[in-house]
């Protein structure tokens, strides 16, 4: 039987007695965000919204994005990236479980020394893919050339925010490439590994 999402007490200012609310509402106001699924567009158009909205609400306070997902779509997820480059508050990402293709894209795209993995989570880096296109081939040519195009925009961000240099990108790219949270950190996708206890 499923149990929902939990419910958490919460005080509003000026109230005397707790209110009830979700415990991920509850999170988002600690500036605590989430990807725990694929890419689409109805999750890049919430955590772009709520990035925007902290931002404007408090810049200074850091935001933390924890991620737990295997991809998805590519522009829905440089949405994502974009954002939070745009705001001002500074975005940590911590993987917790897997970020796979955009979602190492978006792990990589937090601020520079504050990109973080738990010690069992894994990173998947690989070029962008599509699936079989059913049209006239002009138009399948056009999206492959539309793929190449963020295949190299991808490398790059890869490339500056690793450090790595864009040639060794573009051959990890290649095929799967499943790294540690240590071999994460050696690859520059992130700059720390949490401590285990």
């Amino acid at each position: 039987m499923p149990i929902g999402v939990p419910k958490v007490p919460f005080i509003l200012p000026g109230d005397d007695e707790a209110s009830w609310i979700d415990l991920y509402n509850r999170l988002f106001q600690e500036r605590l965000l989430f990807l725990g699924q694929e890419v689409n567009s109805e999750i890049s158009n919430q955590l772009v919204g709520l990035m925007v909205y902290l931002s404007l609400e408090d810049k200074k306070k850091d935001l933390y994005m924890f991620i737990n997902s295997p991809g998805g779509e590519v522009i829905s997820g440089m949405a994502i990236f974009d954002t939070m480059q745009f705001v001002e508050a500074e975005v940590q990402t911590v993987c917790v479980g897997l970020a796979a293709s955009m979602g190492s894209l978006l792990l990589v795209g937090g601020e520079i020394t504050k990109r973080l993995a738990f010690p069992h989570a894994r990173v998947m880096i690989h070029q962008p893919a599509t699936s079989l296109y059913e049209g006239q081939a002009e138009d399948c040519m056009l999206e492959a050339n539309e793929l190449l195009k963020m295949r190299k925009t991808m490398t790059n961000i890869y490339a500056q925010r690793t450090g790595k240099p864009s040639w060794q990108i573009h051959k990890d790219m290649e095929r799967d490439l499943f790294l540690s949270a240590e071999e994460a950190q050696a690859h520059g996708i992130i700059d720390t590994v949490a401590d285990s206890l």
